[in-house]
């Protein structure tokens, strides 16, 4: 692990979430569709940085980068966005499920809701969830999550708001652009990056 985004000086332009869940799909004779899932999804962004001076965050940023080896190393990344979660969540839930589940029972001292689309991750686990169905109360009652479970938890609490993604680098080689230069003879840069999320 190589640190944090220094997402407080780089600002992203645009954000790109996909969602990778590779299967495999065969279809019979008679029409019938079988499909398997042969690995764990996990979680890509296509980023752009809003362009700014070497002076003022592109030294940082093209150093942060660079430490990073290509697509060796892992580093954590909250996307802007998504940083906070839609519903009304306060307080410290906790969630409670085996390995495979989607229902995870609730608990803890949390208040509010959780609305589909939020983004959550449990203590202790590297893997970022997603919530699909409406919760209407954080706090007790189960909520509804994709993917599966990778591991289980066990009273596990539940952060929701700036949750970080832990992810490498999907390209070798990485560029630095020069996008223009202001009337004072400043070059400005730009920077687009893949990532994909570790698990």
């Amino acid at each position: 692990m190589s640190g944090a985004f220094p997402i407080s000086t780089a600002k992203f332009g645009t954000l790109g979430i996909k969602s990778i869940q590779n299967t495999i799909i065969s279809k019979t004779v008679s029409g019938k569709k079988l499909a398997r899932q042969i690995d764990n999804q996990r979680w890509a962004f296509s980023v752009q940085i809003i362009t700014g001076k070497r002076s003022d965050v592109y030294g940082e940023l093209m150093a942060f980068i660079i430490k990073q080896r290509s697509g060796k190393e892992n580093f954590t990344i909250i996307p802007p966005e998504v940083e906070d979660a839609r519903g009304t969540a306060s307080g410290t839930p906790t969630g409670t499920g085996s390995a495979g589940d989607t229902s995870i029972t609730l608990g803890g001292t949390g208040t509010g809701t959780l609305k589909a689309g939020d983004f959550i991750k449990f203590a202790s686990h590297d893997k970022v969830y997603m919530v699909v169905a409406d919760q209407s109360d954080i706090s007790t009652g189960t909520l509804t999550i994709e993917p599966p479970l990778t591991t289980a938890v066990s009273s596990s609490d539940i952060q929701y708001d700036n949750v970080p993604f832990t992810v490498h680098l999907t390209n070798d080689v990485q560029e630095f652009g020069v996008s223009g230069v202001d009337k004072d003879g400043n070059l400005y840069y730009e920077y687009q990056f893949d990532v994909e999320e570790s698990l």
